[in-house]
């Protein structure tokens, strides 16, 4: 992949990352000359039709989205069998490397985190567009310290056509709502708890739920309530905004 040139514009330098969907490579937009970040869906889902059309809705959906905390989608395109989504290019690391850099991160630099997040989300729920996929993976910190959120619709066609708890979801599992462990539904409620998830990992070090499979961890998720390490000094305040978020019904959120 390294070297090709999609529709004589984007030029694949190297890759930056891969996920459950797609492989990400840095490239370089020959007409703008900028670097931009080039999502290639993996192959296997370029045969389902059901799949690309809501994929290339979604991303066109989410390339409305205008906001400083959302990673900007540029362009979507297909080349051969190949489709692919142009987006913004960060200089940063994704929170989960700042995790696993830092273990536990202070409260006031984890609720700055947070609240760049909600903003994102506002942003997107104000268009009708729902993350499913908030996690550290999806979450991008430059190296100023502002928060870019990724993927804002494009983890919704996937979970509306091809992804399950066989499947690639198993590497989002801790940060399944209830109501998407069940198979149910999803609005903007379930990005509330996912960010729920992300805030208690940023201050306790690991997310709340965990389990010897995915199968065993969803079921956390849907039946048990969320608990605080004893020798874990954190503000009431917060531990009650976590436990708001964490509601195991929606309407509680």
């Amino acid at each position: 992949m390294i070297g090709t040139v999609f529709h004589n514009r984007y030029e694949i330098i190297e890759k930056i990352g891969e996920g459950g969907m797609a492989t990400v490579y840095k490239a370089k937009c020959r007409l703008l000359n900028r670097m931009v970040a080039v999502k290639v869906l993996h192959p296997q889902f370029t045969h389902d039709e059901n799949f690309i059309q809501r994929f290339q809705h979604e991303a066109q959906a989410a390339a409305r989205l205008s906001h400083p905390n959302i990673v900007n989608i540029y362009d979507v395109g297909t080349e051969g069998q190949v489709h692919y989504i142009v987006m913004e290019y960060v200089e940063g690391k994704n929170l989960k490397r700042l995790l696993r850099e830092e273990g536990i991160l202070p409260v006031k630099q984890a609720l700055d985190i947070a609240q760049q997040i909600a903003s994102a989300l506002i942003q997107a729920h104000q268009h009708d567009i729902v993350h499913c996929d908030i996690k550290p993976h999806n979450i991008l910190i430059t190296d100023d310290g502002r928060v870019k959120v990724v993927d804002f619709g494009i983890a919704r066609a996937a979970n509306s056509s091809t992804i399950n708890l066989s499947g690639t979801v198993i590497g989002s599992v801790h940060y399944l709502s209830p109501e998407q462990a069940q198979g149910l539904g999803v609005d903007k409620r379930s990005d509330l708890y996912a960010l729920g998830v992300v805030l208690y990992e940023m201050v306790v070090g690991k997310p709340p739920f965990n389990g010897e499979n995915p199968i065993a961890i969803a079921l956390k998720q849907i039946q048990e309530e969320v608990s605080f390490p004893s020798d874990l000094k954190l503000p009431k305040e917060l531990k009650a905004l976590i436990n708001k978020a964490l509601e195991k019904d929606p309407a509680k959120r």
